[in-house]
């Protein structure tokens, strides 16, 4: 069958959830049997959000194929358990780069380039171009940001056109609004809603199914007054309340019928019911835990735990494995020294130092990996996480004082971690890092083989500095071992240290392949060492 499209947009306000509502609907039809993907426009005029700061959008997903990518399209790995690639990810700055290249090549033959139709073409082109590969019944769009905001507007234009060119049952318009709850009054206020749908409409695009936001029930009257306000049919009006977890978004949306009504529009097929089963069971595990640990995510983004949002959920993923109630304690790693860290750190079941760039903080993770090394405290580092633990060994147990990685001090006589070979001659800063999925041989004998279970993995990266090999022989002579290395050019992947019940880092980022169905091994062993030490202590 011809592929069809979903589109999903939001009015109100942002931060309204389309990610999960996408991903929901996505995981609906996936369990019906069809085969889905989501793709996410931005836009923001960043080419993508490699260069964004964690504060401003969160982090920054990084796809196998070494995109650097809205936090969504990890909710759409997460969901779906299905890759996603470049293609799943489009923004502003990416079309206008994009017609401006093949203005620049002479490819529009002279003609005036405009927003409508050069712009918007580009835009129908890359919403199409999943779908044209024929590996997919329906590709579902979240546009981003709001109906009415200026730079939306070229999206929502695109979107009217492809309605028009496609036909009417090869698309479908959900759109997420809120229905906020007015505590003076007393009630549910459905005026937001008609005035995102009209700004929607005004703009061309009429939407068939509402999804609306809610803290409370939305009653049949109300449900009814939308439906007749916003020109849609009153059982295409969804309820989607404030859920106990994200993970509950997809059985709630089939409870309100979200996955039959899109079925409805878009004259598919009826596959069966939903299968449902193993999710329902993941769900029974993560509510229903049998223990408890406390795990410290030592960071210098904690004020914005979108910034880590890969490894909260692959926290979420790794206890409900375990059975086990991870309990997350956030430390600012700006604030952690020598004579604080014991009070912060001590009653913690396992420390994890988080991924980042730059000096600020430092100072901090290596006080945090101290401790955790000391005191035989389960250890996880990720990425800088990594590096500082070797800095810190290098320091404390090599003697070497004055070790440290050349992003913080260029200078140092002992460059434990150094700028890779590769990345020396380069100056612009946007996609040039070592990015995406890259081998990893793991030595048999090791903890890192034994929680992989074989010797030959990949994983997903986001670096440009890397440990110095010319310190190798030194560090596992003091019994810290590079048990993973890449096969072609020997970077080490992964240390660990010996007599410590659990002590393990990784120079990649492991979060980012933890989904529902399979949660990773790293965090599944790290929770599992933390629930050991918590019946030990």
């Amino acid at each position: 069958m011809a592929t069809k499209y979903i589109f999903v947009t939001g009015g109100v306000t942002s931060s309204l959830g389309k990610g999960i509502i996408s991903a929901s609907l996505a995981k609906l039809l996936q369990a019906r049997g069809f085969s889905v993907t989501i793709q996410k426009f931005d836009p923001y005029i960043n080419i993508d959000p490699g260069t964004l700061n964690p504060y401003e959008h969160g982090e920054c997903y990084v796809t196998e194929d070494g995109a650097e990518t809205d936090l969504d399209l990890g909710h759409y790995e997460r969901f779906l358990n299905v890759p996603t690639s470049q293609a799943n990810n489009v923004t502003t700055g990416r079309i206008y780069y994009n017609v401006i290249m093949q203005e620049r090549e002479g490819a529009y033959l002279g003609k005036t380039v405009q927003v409508v139709p050069h712009i918007t073409d580009e835009i129908k082109r890359r919403m199409l171009l999943l779908g044209q590969s024929g590996e997919y019944d329906i590709v579902i769009t979240e546009i981003g940001g709001c109906v009415g905001d200026i730079e939306s507007l070229p999206f929502i234009e695109a979107v009217r056109q492809l309605r028009w060119e496609l036909g009417v049952n090869e698309t479908c318009v959900i759109h997420l609004t809120l229905v906020p709850y007015l505590k003076a009054a007393g009630e549910l206020k459905t005026k937001p809603t008609q005035h995102s749908v009209r700004d929607l409409s005004e703009a061309g695009v009429q939407p068939d199914i509402l999804v609306c936001r809610s803290e409370y029930p939305i009653p049949a009257d109300l449900r009814k007054k939308i439906a007749l306000f916003c020109n849609v049919k009153q059982n295409s009006v969804i309820e989607s309340i404030d859920a106990e977890t994200i993970y509950d978004v997809p059985l709630l949306m089939r409870k309100e019928k979200l996955d039959e009504r899109v079925i409805s529009k878009l004259k598919l097929a009826q596959k069966g019911e939903p299968e449902l089963e193993t999710w329902k069971e993941f769900l029974g595990r993560l509510k229903n835990p049998t223990s408890e640990v406390k795990i410290g995510l030592v960071g210098k983004y904690v004020e914005l735990p979108d910034a880590y949002k890969s490894i909260v959920e692959s926290f979420i993923h790794a206890g409900a494995a375990n059975e086990c109630k991870v309990n997350l304690k956030w430390f600012q790693s700006e604030t952690l020294n020598d004579e604080n860290v014991a009070a912060s750190l001590g009653g913690l079941d396992g420390i994890l130092v988080a991924p980042g760039f730059g000096e600020r903080g430092f100072k901090g993770k290596l006080e945090a990996i101290r401790f955790a090394r000391e005191n035989k405290i389960p250890f996880f580092g990720i990425c800088l996480g990594m590096q500082c633990a070797t800095v810190e060994f290098a320091r404390n147990v090599l003697g070497l004082a004055e070790a440290n990685s050349t992003e913080m001090n260029p200078e140092t006589p002992h460059p434990i971690i150094d700028l890779m070979e590769g990345q020396k001659e380069i100056t612009q800063k946007g996609g040039t890092m070592r990015l995406g999925s890259y081998a990893c041989e793991l030595k048999k004998g090791s903890k890192a083989y034994s929680i992989y279970g074989k010797s030959k993995i990949t994983e997903r990266h986001r670096h440009r500095y890397e440990f110095n090999n010319d310190y190798l022989q030194a560090f596992e002579e003091a019994g810290m071992m590079a048990t993973g290395k890449n096969p072609e050019t020997g970077l080490v992947e992964i240390i660990e240290l010996q007599n410590h019940p659990w002590f393990v880092a990784a120079q990649y980022h492991p979060e980012l392949k933890s989904t529902v169905l399979n949660p990773h091994p790293l965090f599944t062993k790290f929770v599992k060492a933390a629930m050991n030490y918590t019946q030990t202590k």
